[in-house]
């Protein structure tokens, strides 16, 4: 017999096991996983860093002996966000675990409903300008559950409240959000729709054209669903990218549909591109037009759009002082392989793993500040006013306005291993190879959840029931 001892990376609860010695190491994982409540780990591994990885190997052949002590690092938890909380959880598991704004993270009372969880997704609120905004309360999460039905928590005005249409949210396979309303894309293809009526949550007058949806985008006030056959379908604010019909005939064929805080623009089969929504931020593209050809993707602020070409050079249009104008950075912007937008500024990401940006200085416009540090970025993520980029190491550079995460340096000495990252309107939180979780940015938008220092073993916290 062998006593083996197991934890999590935060060290928290060590749990004892007593096996055989002929025992499996897949035996031992199953133990060590319905032990701490969490849903399958992806290694267990040893004192010195060996890695048990064949689950059919015996403990005594894996070489481990009385009194070991193992680390279970857990299945890579995921991120969602909405404007002013995250949420967090694993794949398969029946936990989800919500901190920020107090409205939203009312997790306790739909916890009872989880089922193993798919997906979550959360509502929130872009605007675009500096000074549009609107109140603190515009925020809901829903979960699709592995069975296809969906539960939903948060500000109840904004789809935190499905009840109304909880017996059509069956066999649920995408989710998409306004800024205060959901839209469901069911598994025949059909919409279902909940939240605040005059920004996207009642779709009656178009429902009986919501018929083979392939995918749904979402201004901060509008839906626009791509049909099998390429048409679009919108509803919600018509003067913010509700209504299509000025553009109607032109959307066949369509590919890709971007979203800005106030306006659509979508990618057609032969690579050009149609605008719609507020013409003072994005819905009016006539400007270059001719220029948008072979286009491959877009990427929007809340009130211009960014197209990357065939060749990797870039087109703006939109507000200029907030994105869409690049005039000068152009003679920059080649080889461009992605683009990131706050609410008021881009950053592209170059062939080489350098960054361009522009747009409001203050909302991440400017990074001449870390500029020297931009090397071999893997992945920018943005608040409303603030950008963080993953470097090749691991590491993170942020960028933009301080109080919204622009500024990591009280957590910089944790931001190792970075796997992913997400964001609030406010903060941002990474989340680290070893399941850990470090935040920073607005407390109040989520910037600040600790258990102990700054660092949070987020399945940990979820074994614990805490949050």
């Amino acid at each position: 017999m062998l006593q083996i001892t197991i934890s999590l990376p935060s060290g928290n609860q060590p749990k004892r096991f007593t096996c055989e010695k002929s025992s499996k190491v897949g035996d031992l994982r199953i133990l060590a996983q319905k032990a701490f409540g969490l849903a399958e780990f992806l290694r267990l591994v040893t004192a010195e860093g060996h890695v048990l990885n064949d689950p059919e190997k015996s403990l005594e052949a894996a070489g481990l002996s009385e009194g070991d002590h193992l680390t279970a690092i857990a299945q890579q938890g995921k991120l969602a966000a909405t404007k002013e909380a995250f949420a967090f959880w694993s794949p398969g598991s029946n936990r989800i675990l919500t901190w920020g704004h107090p409205k939203v993270t009312g997790r306790c009372a739909v916890q009872d409903k989880l089922g193993p969880v798919r997906m979550v997704w959360g509502t929130g609120f872009l605007g675009g300008l500096p000074d549009f905004d609107l109140d603190d309360e515009g925020c809901a999460f829903a979960a699709i559950l592995e069975d296809g039905s969906v539960v939903t928590w948060g500000d109840l005005g904004c789809g935190g409240d499905s009840s109304e249409v909880q017996d059509q949210l069956v066999n649920v396979k995408q989710l998409q959000a306004t800024g205060y309303a959901f839209a469901a894309i069911l598994a025949d293809g059909s919409v279902v729709t909940w939240g605040d009526r005059a920004w996207g949550g009642d779709s009656l007058q178009v429902q009986d054209r919501l018929r083979d949806v392939r995918q749904i985008a979402a201004t901060d006030f509008a839906f626009a669903a791509i049909l099998a056959d390429g048409s679009v379908v919108t509803w919600g604010d018509p003067q913010r990218g509700g209504d299509s019909s000025a553009v109607h005939r032109e959307l066949r064929k369509v590919q890709q549909i971007q979203a800005s805080g106030h306006s659509f623009a979508a990618i057609l089969q032969d690579g050009s591109v149609v605008a719609w929504g507020d013409p003072f931020c994005g819905g009016d593209s006539s400007a270059v037009q001719d220029q948008l050809r072979n286009v491959q993707q877009l990427q929007a602020t809340g009130t211009a759009f960014a197209a990357i070409l065939e060749d990797g050079s870039v087109v703006t249009w939109g507000h200029p002082d907030y994105g869409g104008d690049s005039s000068e950075v152009q003679h920059q912007l080649k080889g461009v392989e992605q683009v990131q937008a706050t609410a008021s500024a881009f950053a592209a990401i170059l062939a080489g793993g350098s960054a361009v940006t522009w747009g409001y200085p203050d909302g991440g416009g400017d990074n001449s500040r870390v500029q020297s540090q931009l090397r071999k970025v893997q992945q920018v993520q943005a608040t409303s006013d603030a950008f963080a980029a993953i470097l090749e190491d691991g590491s993170v550079v942020t960028w933009g306005q301080s109080s919204r995460g622009g500024d990591s340096s009280e957590v910089q000495d944790w931001l190792r291993n970075v796997q992913q990252l997400q964001a609030t309107g406010g903060a941002f939180a990474a989340v680290l190879s070893d399941g850990s979780v470090v935040t920073w940015g607005d407390p109040t938008c989520g910037g600040e959840f600790r258990i102990s220092g700054h660092v949070v073993n987020m399945q940990a916290a979820l074994s614990l029931n805490l949050g």
